[in-house]
């Protein structure tokens, strides 16, 4: 990826325009993720959560291409703290008995393990907690980490509540630099949380954006703008949520799709353009 691919959080750190998220690969992770570096993909999302991630075979396949001389600073690498409610019961990554600081810190040390690395770009609560006080508390468990340097930024997912997440910003001593949510009709599409993140330089990562949205891909705009550009309506979709400011994360296990993927920094729509499929959504 060039330069320009990528996009600086409010903590400093670069993110790849465009990420490589590894859920539900199983036993393919590590040859998909290797597979996804060679083809030229800087950012991977991961979780520590058996249950739809396989988060060795991450560590396994960038260990392999780091071997080959791709230094880890070229690598954005983020994971995830799932809460019990989200795990499987028979494979818990830490003690289900322990605090919700333990948790998180025991959560974090294996995804340090399972990924040979000794530091995360980015930290993400896998999903909010509803007790404010237990939200808070996770939230302060993962700010620790920051605050000795084993996480670069923190940031929240499958967050729809903009009530929720002004709570968790407004109470933050470090505050969320990311937010990933699925980005769909279901929840008009985050705009009022979006337009929060933009008012205070949080990052909005979207998943699921090609299988969430078939109507959009078969309207006769897209169509019709993927024909104009020569590019896939995948192609069109994604390029529209880069310019507007979303990362979106893409799980695609074909080699082509990964090279159309990360070309589609190679152009731009004009602005009416874009404002016609913002009015689309």
């Amino acid at each position: 990826m060039k330069h320009s691919d990528f996009v600086t959080s409010a903590y400093g750190v670069r993110i790849p325009g465009i990420i490589y998220g590894t859920a539900w690969k199983k036993d393919r992770t590590a040859a998909l993720v290797e597979q996804a570096v060679n083809a030229g993909f800087r950012g991977f999302d991961t979780a520590c959560q058996p249950k739809h991630y396989h988060e060795p075979g991450v560590g396994d396949g960038l260990a392999a291409c780091l071997r080959l001389g791709l230094p880890r600073s070229d690598i954005y690498l983020q994971s995830k703290f799932t809460p019990l409610n989200g795990q499987d019961p028979e494979r818990i990554p830490y003690d289900p008995k322990a605090s919700l600081g333990e948790q998180v810190a025991q959560s974090f040390a294996t995804s340090l393990g399972n990924l040979k690395t000794n530091y995360l770009d980015g930290l993400i609560l896998h999903s909010p907690l509803a007790d404010k006080q237990q939200l808070m508390e996770v939230w302060r468990a993962m700010e620790a980490l920051f605050k000795t340097g084993g996480v670069r930024q923190l940031g929240i997912s499958n967050c729809y509540e903009l009530q929720q997440f002004e709570f968790l910003y407004q109470n933050a001593d470090i505050k969320p630099a990311l937010l990933q949510n699925r980005f769909y009709r279901d929840t008009h599409y985050d705009r009022e949380i979006r337009a929060f993140c933009r008012q205070h330089q949080i990052l909005y990562q979207g998943f699921w954006t090609l299988t969430a949205n078939p109507g959009v891909l078969q309207h006769d705009l897209i169509r019709n703008l993927s024909g104009h550009y020569q590019r896939s309506p995948a192609q069109v979709f994604f390029r529209f949520l880069s310019q507007i400011g979303i990362i979106p994360l893409t799980g695609t296990t074909s080699a082509e799709h990964m090279l159309d993927d990360l070309a589609i920094f190679d152009f731009t729509l004009a602005p009416d353009e874009c404002a016609a499929i913002d009015a689309l959504l």
